[in-house]
């Protein structure tokens, strides 16, 4: 029902909105300003989402819960889709999603309203980052089968 309302009021919130600035600034400039803030949308969600995931990857590499990166990161994509959808109103909600305050307040709501699983890491003890655990089996070269070429590269 949420989603049915979406797509009806916002284009006529749109339309009426390009009804009104058209009738007080003129067509020429209110066509500007629409072509404008998809310019500056654009520099500003390809900056924003280069810096999300760059959080993505450091969430990744340190271990860390990943959630809010890519809530961020899912939130500055969206912003992206509205500052290119023509019109007022989705520019605002845009713009608005690229300030990483108002980012913060709508994934602490939605975090409040949506069950999130964890995110863990498993391991028993700290080991020094540049130790590689494995496993092996010593072979005796006296007693190693002789086979021809594997196949996986030619001579």
């Amino acid at each position: 029902m949420w989603l049915f309302l979406a797509f009806l009021l916002v284009p006529l919130i749109e339309i009426a909105l390009f009804i009104q600035i058209g009738g007080a600034i003129g067509l020429g400039w209110t066509l500007l300003i629409v072509v404008i803030t998809a310019v500056l949308g654009t520099i500003l969600v390809r900056a924003q989402g280069m810096q999300a995931l760059g959080q993505v990857k450091s969430s990744f590499n340190q271990m860390r819960d990943p959630s809010e990166a890519l809530a961020h990161g899912a939130m500055i994509l969206f912003s992206g889709a509205l500052l290119l959808t023509p019109g007022f109103f989705t520019d605002a909600v845009g713009f608005a999603l690229l300030v990483p305050a108002v980012r913060l307040a709508v994934f602490k709501w939605a975090r409040s309203r949506i069950k999130v699983a964890t995110f863990a890491t498993h391991p028993t003890h700290r080991q020094d980052p540049n130790v590689v655990d494995g496993e092996y089996t010593e072979v005796d070269p006296d007693q190693r089968e002789v086979r021809g070429p594997s196949g996986w590269t030619k001579h």
